[in-house]
């Protein structure tokens, strides 16, 4: 049996940093495998983690819950056949539900679930918790262990108002408060490993609810097997259902959103929207699970071929609105070798990075203002 750890945690808490850590410190010499996904369809964090040896299997295009159930099964699948590693390591999408991701690993043979825990960022937890309960509440609520970030850049009465949101919506979970750099992985680990007791009570019975129960529109009536409605085809001239059309429009919609992004820009670069490449005909949201991630935030990818210096990108990531949540990425330094950057609201990072195969700019939000991005990033 092949040990998972799930590793959630919202936009921008901290992720992939903890990972490197655990990585480090805990799971040196073992034949692990990571598996990401990126809400939108540049993945950037894969190519640091190839640094340290491990197996990088990247999902990208949604959220794992809805968008990229299937893909997502089929990716764990893949990895036990093909590398029959002692671990997997999931690091879901921040805008991804634990409880969604626990019942898809729940599903395939041949894993045992070791740990499932929740990155929060101490200084965005009240903030998040305001905003954004359908997504950031469930990953707090579903972890056995919920590991807090940047505590040390926060004063005890934030700390305190944190851990009162987390153990009301989670009074068992065991909450991580010391700063990692003060913790050796191995600490955190025990901590993670010893929260956990195996899958969550009631996890199969939630899933086969939110999952398996079809839309109207591809609900299939008991009395010999009619279908609805919406697959029935009329007499005159098979006209198509409703749920066709929905398809067919926004298809269209995002075709023609996807043109006006690129519209004159120079070869090089190129702007991709969200989804827009997937195939909607098979592709429907699960209504009845409240909003899939791609209903609520919008995620911008730009490839480019402009090389930018430390304080334009800087001024760049300053230009963004209150509404962006999230923005990283890997570009040419004009001075030599390559940097990358990341945003969350109120603090920048930027450092060197290793070369990707080409400028990657990725930016998250609610409405998001691609026409703006193009500015600020001088992506013409």
């Amino acid at each position: 049996m092949t040990k998972v750890d799930v590793i959630s945690g919202f936009l921008g808490a901290g992720k992939t940093t903890l990972i490197e850590k655990l990585i480090k410190d805990v799971f040196d010499g073992e034949k692990m495998v990571l598996v990401e996904n990126e809400f939108g369809e540049i993945g950037i964090d894969g190519g640091f983690l190839k640094e340290a040896g491990i197996v990088v299997n990247e999902v990208n295009g949604g959220c794992i819950c809805c968008t990229l159930q299937g893909d997502f099964q089929e990716a764990l699948h893949k990895v036990c056949k093909e590398y029959n590693p002692d671990r997997i390591v999931i690091e879901p999408s921040g805008v991804g539900k634990l409880s969604d991701i626990l019942a898809i690993v729940k599903s395939v043979e041949g894993l045992t679930l070791n740990s499932y825990s929740t990155v929060v960022d101490a200084k965005r937890c009240a903030i998040y918790h305001k905003n954004f309960r359908e997504f950031f509440d469930d990953q707090i609520s579903t972890a056995a262990c919920v590991i807090l970030s940047r505590t040390q850049m926060v004063s005890p009465e934030v700390l305190e108002k944190d851990t009162a949101i987390i153990h009301e919506l989670n009074p068992e979970a065991r909450i991580i408060t010391t700063p990692w750099d003060e913790l050796d992985g191995h600490v955190i680990f025990e901590a993670m490993e010893g929260s956990s007791d195996g899958f969550p009570e009631g996890l199969e019975e939630e899933h086969e609810h939110h999952h398996h129960e079809e839309c109207e529109c591809h609900h299939h009536h008991d009395h010999d097997h009619e279908e609805c409605e919406c697959h029935h085809h009329h007499d005159h001239d098979h006209e198509e259902c409703e749920c066709h059309h929905h398809h067919d429009e926004k298809h269209e919609h995002d075709k023609k959103r996807r043109e006006e992004a690129n519209k004159g820009l120079s070869e090089g670069n190129r702007i991709h929207l969200g989804e827009e490449e997937h195939d909607h005909e098979h592709h429907h949201h699960h209504h009845h699970h409240g909003h899939d991630a791609d209903e609520v935030f919008d995620s911008v990818g730009i490839e480019t071929i402009n090389h930018y210096d430390e304080s334009e990108i800087k001024t760049a990531l300053e230009g963004l609105g209150e509404n962006i949540v999230r923005a990283k990425g890997i570009v040419p330094d004009k001075n030599g070798g390559w940097l990358f950057f990341d945003y969350v609201p109120g603090d920048i990072d930027i450092r060197k990075g290793s070369p990707a195969y080409t400028g990657l700019i990725t930016v998250i939000g609610e409405k998001v203002d691609v026409e703006l991005l193009k500015e600020l990033f001088g992506v013409h």
